[in-house]
């Protein structure tokens, strides 16, 4: 998503615009699952690559668009649901619908670890909200010893209203893992671990409402951004991440039948 070279910039409205496209267009993308509501479509790259663009879709009865987005800012009902996640915070705002932040994620066994260090933005449109991210560098959050710091070029939300109290769900990404991945881990991301992150936001946004009538109910600093006490990150702090300035590891030879069992749950 980055514009090229070092300039980090905060996504304008061309920006949304050209992410909801495509999000809701069709054309060059592979359906590689669909099944039980929810597909998943690849893009472009060649098979053997591992920057693959993955976009999945899944319709959310009975969750607003509205809830769904607060799910998805909410870092502290995140812990509750999202499983993988190792750790995520605010690192800092930019501006009243940006900001940047750190999540880590548990790979499945035996790959290592990754993290991000992302500028966010997000976008509300009527009844529709976006929010998308692409990886930068802020000094005080270099890469970790015991994580492969990942790269996201895009990656992103299309939450659209879909008639009273419910509403479909994009989930667009391409990111760079920083490693030569076996060819079964890009399968099993379409296959497996896609759709059962989709089914786990949906879940997740069944259950929010009561949830977060617990839990501060009033506090959403992206709705209300008088709300935000994160301290300012200029600009002028970051640098777009670029993928070849970190460590590459090969993994290629790690194979399928030493997986984790967990992560054949589709």
């Amino acid at each position: 998503m980055s514009r090229g070279g070092d300039m980090v910039y905060i996504p304008d409205d061309s920006d949304f615009s050209s992410f909801r496209d495509q999000c809701e267009s069709l054309e060059g993308w592979h359906c590689q699952y669909n099944k039980a509501g929810v597909t998943v479509w690849s893009k472009g790259q060649e098979e053997s690559c591992t920057v693959q663009k993955i976009k999945t879709c899944i319709s959310c009865k009975d969750v607003p668009a509205e809830t769904l987005y607060d799910v998805l800012h909410d870092t502290r009902y995140r812990k509750k649901w999202d499983s993988n996640m190792i750790e995520t915070y605010d690192i800092g705002r930019l501006t009243v619908n940006a900001d940047v932040g750190y999540y880590s994620w548990k790979c499945p066994s035996p790959l290592k670890n990754r993290d991000f260090v992302t500028l966010r933005s997000w976008l509300p449109l009527g009844n529709d909200y976006m929010i998308i991210n692409y990886s930068v560098k802020h000094p005080k959050y270099p890469p970790r010893k015991d994580f492969v710091r990942a790269v996201s070029l895009q990656t992103g939300y299309l939450i659209k209203a879909n008639g009273a109290g419910a509403c479909i769900l994009y989930y667009l990404t391409q990111v760079d893992p920083r490693g030569s991945l076996p060819k079964w881990v890009v399968n099993r991301v379409s296959q497996f671990v896609a759709p059962k992150a989709m089914k786990k936001i949906y879940k997740a946004g069944l259950k929010y409402p009561e949830w977060k009538r617990k839990h501060d109910p009033g506090y959403k600093p992206w709705v209300y951004p008088e709300q935000n006490t994160l301290p300012s990150v200029s600009l002028a702090e970051l640098s777009v991440q670029h993928a070849d300035s970190l460590e590459n590891i090969d993994e290629t030879g790690l194979a399928e039948d030493h997986l984790s069992t967990s992560d054949h749950e589709a």
